[in-house]
C-alpha cells in the first residue's frame, strides 16, 4: 500500500478501475483471438494475446508516465500537436494504409498508428486550452470563437469520410465543451447548423461522383456510411441473418446467448462466427461468457469512471484542468457506450473500439495517455486539498496555542 501511494498518485479509484477493465480485457481478447489464431496463426492462440499484452502493458506505462507531468505542461503541448495534425489527416484520408475497408491508418517506419485517435485527444486538449485562456472573451464571435469552430469543422470534416462514428462524437464532445465552456446557444446552433449543411453537401458529392464513375475509395466510403445507416433502419436487411447485417446480427445472437448464468472465459461459440469479436463487437463476446452481469459490470466501470472524472472536475480551482478532464474522460465514456450500443444492436456497425478492452495498440496507447492526463490533474487536485488540509489544521493548533 505505501509503494502505491508513493508511486500512483492522483485519484485510487480511477486506478482501479483501470486495473478493472486491463483484466477484463486480457480474458475478452484471450478469448475472441482464437479464432484469428487458426486462421492466420495455425492454431498458435498465444501469440494474439502476448501482442495484446505487451500492447496493454505500454499503454499503462504511458498512464504511469503522462500523470507524472504537472497538467500545464500539456497546455502548450497541444498546441504543437494541432499543427500536426491537419496534414497528418490530410494525407491519411488519400493515402494512408485502409482499415475495415476505409484509409484510417498512417504507416511510418514501418510502425502503423490511427491519425483520428491523435486528432482526438490533440483537439480537445487545443480546445480546452483556449477555452480556458479566452473566458474574460468567450462572447466576442469574431476574436474567439469563429477561430474555434474552424478548427473544429476543419479536424471532423476530415475524419468524416474514413471514420464517421469518430467525427461524430469528436463534435459531441467538442459541443459538450463548449456549453461548459459559456459559449452562447446562438453560436453553438450557428456550429450545427454548418456542419449539417456540410455534411448534406458532402455525401451529395459522394454520390454524384459514384454516378459519373469516379471509383476513388474516400468516394465509396462516403456512400458505404449511408448506406450502413440505411440498413440499420430496413427490418428486412435485420431479419436476414446471411445479408448485410450479418456482424450484427451474429453479435446480436451472442448477446442473446449471454443470459444470466456466466458460462467461463473460452466458452464463446460465436467468435467462430462474429469477424472483429476481439475489437469491435468484444462487448457481445463478454456478454455470452460473462452473462447480462459481466457485461453491467462493465458498465458500472465506465460509469464510475466518468463519475469520479467529475468529481475532479468540481474540485479544479482551474478552468483549463477542468476543460481537460472533461473532454479526455467524454470522449472515452462516449466511445465506450457506443461499442456496446452496436454490439447490443441499438445502433448502426461503426467500427469503434471499446477503450482499454479491445484489441488495438492505438487505440490503447491513446486511451492510456488520455487516463494519464486526467490522473495528472487529479494529482495536483489532491495535492491541493492535502495542502489545504495542513493549513486548516495549523490554524486550529494556533488558535489553541492562543487560547492556552
Amino acid at each position: 500500500m505505501n509503494f502505491f501511494k508513493k508511486y500512483f498518485k492522483g485519484d485510487p479509484h480511477i486506478w482501479a478501475i483501470i486495473l478493472g477493465l486491463s483484466v477484463f480485457s486480457l480474458l475478452a481478447v484471450y478469448s475472441s483471438s482464437g479464432s484469428l489464431a487458426y486462421r492466420f496463426k495455425e492454431g498458435n492462440t498465444a501469440i494474439y494475446i502476448m501482442r495484446h499484452s505487451v500492447f496493454l502493458a505500454i499503454g499503462l506505462v504511458t498512464t504511469f508516465i503522462l500523470h507524472i507531468f504537472p497538467y500545464k505542461y500539456y497546455a502548450r503541448l497541444s498546441q504543437w500537436m494541432m499543427i500536426l495534425v491537419a496534414p497528418l489527416l490530410f494525407f491519411t484520408l488519400f493515402f494512408g494504409v485502409e482499415g475495415n475497408n476505409a484509409p484510417r491508418w498512417l504507416s511510418i517506419f514501418g510502425m502503423s498508428f490511427q491519425t483520428s485517435d491523435l486528432a482526438k485527444m490533440a483537439l480537445i486538449m487545443y480546445l480546452a486550452q483556449r477555452l480556458a485562456s479566452k473566458q474574460n472573451e468567450i462572447h466576442d464571435f469574431k476574436k474567439t470563437i469563429a477561430p474555434m469552430l474552424v478548427i473544429i469543422g476543419l479536424v471532423c470534416v476530415l475524419i468524416l469520410p474514413a471514420n464517421f462514428s469518430t467525427a461524430a462524437m469528436l463534435f459531441a464532445v467538442c459541443l459538450m465543451m463548449l456549453f461548459v465552456g459559456r459559449v452562447s446557444f446562438k453560436h453553438m446552433a450557428s456550429l450545427c447548423a454548418i456542419a449539417l449543411v456540410m455534411m448534406t453537401l458532402l455525401v451529395g458529392s459522394f454520390y454524384g461522383l459514384q454516378k459519373i464513375g469516379v471509383e476513388h475509395r474516400v468516394v465509396q466510403r462516403g456512400t458505404t456510411i449511408v448506406n450502413r445507416i440505411d440498413r440499420f433502419f430496413d427490418k428486412s436487411e435485420k431479419d436476414d441473418l446471411l445479408g448485410y447485417n450479418f456482424q450484427a446480427n451474429q453479435a446480436r445472437i451472442a448477446v442473446g446467448t449471454g443470459g444470466f448464468i456466466p458460462s467461463g472465459p473460452g466458452t464463446s461459440i460465436q467468435r467462430n462466427f462474429l469477424p472483429h469479436s476481439y475489437s469491435d463487437f468484444i462487448f457481445a463476446i463478454i456478454i455470452e461468457e460473462y452473462s447480462i452481469f459481466g457485461g453491467l459490470m462493465v458498465i458500472v466501470l465506465y460509469l464510475s469512471l466518468l463519475y469520479r472524472s467529475i468529481l475532479i472536475v468540481r474540485k479544479c480551482e482551474k478552468t483549463f484542468p477542468a476543460f481537460l478532464v472533461m473532454g479526455l474522460s467524454l470522449s472515452i465514456i462516449f466511445q465506450a457506450f457506443v461499442n456496446m450500443a452496436v454490439s447490443v444492436g441499438l445502433m448502426p456497425v461503426t467500427g469503434q473500439p471499446l477503450p482499454l478492452i479491445s484489441m488495438g495498440g492505438t487505440s490503447i496507447l491513446f486511451t492510456g495517455a488520455a487516463l494519464g492526463i486526467i490522473l495528472s490533474v487529479s494529482r495536483e487536485v489532491r495535492r491541493q486539498d492535502e495542502l489545504k488540509a495542513r493549513k486548516i489544521v495549523g490554524e486550529k493548533l494556533a488558535e489553541e496555542k492562543t487560547v492556552e
